[in-house]
């Protein structure tokens, strides 16, 4: 399956849905090998993970990015695309690229991982109230049955559950993915101390794909109303 019959949009069939199920774990088996494949194909395989992963949206606002069936593997599939993006312009600029392609894929497919739930429950369950879908667009909420953590803090014990092994440059990619848009981040990213500067470019990378790709998934939603 080639990334130009993922399937997008708002509506998918079932059929569409496991076809995208499939698309991503085309794209596990082609970007990871040995232990670290065969540990990410068990989790995805998981039927709670499995089924999470296939239907989960990507956001709880229809204003937002992808909040519908199946919007996860669709926004997590275009950061990937865009941080191969980013990380060709960073090139160009001369910047430097301190990590590998393997580090750069994991990073930006793991990113949200913890929005996919864990052992107490999903993370996104429908919004029953009608109010909150009619005057927030909120068609998604956070489940109040789970603990209740940051989606990154969430997609890295996510992880070391399953006894998925990570470099520090992944650790570090996916916790600071949000970049600024999370407070406790600015521990790492608002320092001029050159000796506790980030060693490695890989965060920014991350962060600038993700950051792009809300926005032009925003875009898209906004062109249809």
């Amino acid at each position: 399956m080639s990334e130009s019959t993922l399937h997008y949009g708002s509506d998918l069939s079932e059929k569409e849905i496991n076809e995208n199920y499939e698309f991503f774990v085309d794209l596990i088996k082609k970007n990871f090998k040995g232990e670290r494949l065969e540990k990410l194909s068990a989790l995805y395989a998981d039927d709670a993970y499995g089924l999470r992963l296939a239907t989960e949206p990507a956001s709880g606002k229809v204003h937002f990015h992808f909040a519908d069936i199946g919007g996860y593997i669709q926004h997590v599939v275009n950061v990937e695309k865009a941080t191969r993006g980013v990380a060709k312009l960073y090139s160009m600029l001369n910047g430097t690229l301190d990590f590998t392609e393997e580090e750069r894929v994991f990073s930006a497919l793991h990113h949200d991982l913890g929005k996919l739930g864990d052992e107490t429950g999903e993370y996104y369950v429908p919004q029953t109230e009608q109010w909150y879908v009619d005057k927030r667009g909120e068609v998604f909420k956070h489940n109040p049955k789970t603990q209740f953590w940051n989606v990154t803090d969430r997609a890295l014990y996510i992880l070391q559950k399953a006894g998925i092994e990570i470099t520090w440059k992944e650790f570090l990619a996916i916790k600071l993915s949000d970049g600024l848009y999370d407070d406790s981040n600015g521990f790492y990213l608002k320092t001029f101390n050159p000796d506790q500067a980030l060693r490695t470019n890989l965060p920014y990378i991350v962060h600038a794909g993700d950051f792009l790709t809300c926005h032009a998934e925003y875009d898209q939603w906004k062109a249809k109303q």
